[in-house]
């Protein structure tokens, strides 16, 4: 197989994925188990693995994480986590004798962390195929345009995010693990974007006609604590719209301690108390309580009293609350996507100044001066998080989408979700939807644990192009529980190891979906390498 050489001003690799989020660093790792194959892997942000560190989000999991519903390799990645903090960190004895310690004992997961962390994590476990010269990173670097020839993919050019020119990759296999599918766009490959109507995928949730445009909200994650002295940021140049900004459907304004309950809809008021005096070893049950009632719990990222007592000044938590969410307009396929990041980062400015300033506190008065912005957790300092966190991407057209009554609840009953005959993983999360740019409120549906079809990763008419990200062939409605961490993961996993099987067998990703032979062979070669193809028999929640 080639080697990443410079030919003629063309970069030349087996494999090149474009994205370093979660995916692309799974689909990476798993490409690279096939001998002599060599990768290329492009990221636009400073740090590798997109949600989990760019976006400084904890992991979104499922209640069995710990024990099944997750791929090998995801399951190195979380423990070398945890391994990472007994290795270095000043942890309590209780704490480091946990054997499945949450340093930041959030209420989302059992495993809530510093983003710098996973970071490390992941790039020791790409170095030794750095070191051997068959993984070439390329960072920061965004694609910025396609060559196709047909059905094809033949090479993609990237634009140094900082002026330091472009670079032209060749490769057999092109892997768009970007945040929203931008290669789909740039290379022609058809996709759909927002909410498809309901005669098309008779999804009981779905519109009576398209809505394109109608995407769920993104949001500007950012850290916190709550210590000494008066960490007050300046006001915003247009905090007082988002003060004033009461959605149709909030029951509230969205800057307040109030927000609609996901599931009831019903306008709920949580809780915010700095540092309580809580058990960090208290597991919360997902299956019944989603734990965002207390905001400064739910995704706290430190826990202080999980650490050597006068090591923590304070708990940090990661602000990602319903005040963050920006659903006034769309940031993909729009004319200027920049300047609605622009005010996305605005809002959760907006956000931190009102809490600090006029947010009613527990004991009567207002403000909270001693909230501090950590921009030393997320690595920028503008102090918000490197990247939006994205929870819709472009989707392909692929030759089998996934659809609301293969996995819902409501539908599928005692019967569980669909099995799929071309299963490659498994997956679970309720079908969660945020407020998208339509006006509509939280989508909110109970789910079977699932598995992830192949012929979701085939896209209908091209040939030598796979998605491994969220922009595979889910629904607005389906992607809302096929975006999560360990889904994502899983996804990348499979298309980085379908590519590598194609090289090796000389075929295609439609050929392996199609003929049983070579499909069952796939699978069993995944099976082989950790990936989970079915549940055993438990219930959703």
């Amino acid at each position: 197989m080639r080697s990443s050489v410079l030919t003629a001003n063309v970069l030349t690799a087996d494999v090149l994925v474009v994205g370093g989020g979660l995916g692309g660093v799974a689909a990476a790792l798993a490409a690279l188990r096939e001998p002599a194959t060599t990768v290329i892997l492009t990221e636009q942000y400073d740090w590798l693995g997109g949600q989990l560190t760019s976006q400084a989000v904890p992991p979104d999991e499922h209640w069995w994480i710990e024990q099944f519903g997750g791929t090998a390799s995801y399951r190195a990645l979380r423990e070398g986590i945890r391994a990472y903090y007994r290795e270095r960190y000043p942890l309590t004895e209780r704490a480091r004798s946990w054997r499945q310690l949450n340093p930041g004992a959030g209420r989302v997961s059992r495993l809530c962390h510093e983003p710098r962390v996973a970071l490390a994590v992941i790039e020791a476990m790409l170095a030794p195929h750095r070191a051997s010269g068959r993984l070439t990173v390329l960072q920061p670097y965004e694609p910025v345009g396609a060559d196709t020839d047909g059905d094809r993919v033949t090479s993609v050019r990237l634009r140094h995010r900082d002026g330091g020119g472009d670079v032209t990759v060749a490769a057999p296999y092109v892997l768009d693990a970007t945040e929203t599918g931008d290669l789909l766009p740039l290379a022609g490959v058809e996709y759909v974007t927002g909410f498809e109507s309901q005669a098309e995928t008779g999804e009981p949730h779905a519109p009576a006609v398209p809505q394109p445009a109608n995407m769920q909200a993104v949001s500007y994650c950012f850290a916190v604590d709550h210590v000494d002295g008066d960490h007050r940021i300046d006001k915003p140049a247009t905090y007082a719209f988002w003060r004033d900004r009461e959605p149709e459907f909030w029951g509230a304004k969205l800057l307040s301690w109030q927000a609609p309950d996901p599931r009831t809809l019903a306008t709920d008021t949580r809780v915010f108390s700095p540092n309580p005096d809580d058990d960090p070893h208290t597991v919360n049950d997902q299956r019944t309580e989603a734990g965002a009632t207390d905001l400064w719990l739910f995704r706290r990222i430190a826990a202080r009293r999980n650490f050597v007592e006068g090591s923590y000044a304070s708990d940090i938590t990661l602000v990602n609350w319903p005040m963050i969410d920006y659903f006034e307009a769309p940031v993909i396929d729009v004319p200027d996507p920049r300047a609605r990041l622009a005010e996305a980062r605005e809002l959760s400015l907006s956000a931190l100044y009102w809490m600090q300033h006029e947010a009613p506190r527990p004991d009567g008065g207002t403000g909270f001066p001693n909230l501090r912005l950590r921009a030393d957790i997320v690595g920028n300092p503008g102090g918000l998080a490197q990247a939006p966190y994205v929870r819709e991407s472009r989707r392909i057209r692929a030759e089998r989408t996934i659809v609301e009554q293969d996995l819902s609840m409501a539908i599928r009953g005692e019967h569980g979700a669909v099995r799929y005959d071309d299963s490659v993983g498994v997956g679970m999360y309720r079908i969660d939807l945020h407020p998208s740019t339509g006006g509509d409120n939280y989508i909110d549906v109970a789910a079977c644990p699932f598995e992830i079809p192949l012929g979701a990763l085939v896209p209908q008419r091209v040939q030598n192009l796979l998605p491994a990200s969220k922009n595979i062939g889910t629904t607005h409605i389906t992607n809302g529980c096929y975006r999560l961490h360990p889904v994502e993961w899983n996804i990348g996993e499979v298309a980085g190891a379908l590519a590598a099987y194609c090289l090796r067998e000389r075929t295609t990703p439609r050929a392996v979906r199609n003929d049983p032979v070579l499909l069952n062979d796939f699978q069993e070669r995944l099976h082989a390498d950790g990936v989970e193809l079915h549940w055993p028999e438990i219930t959703g929640y």
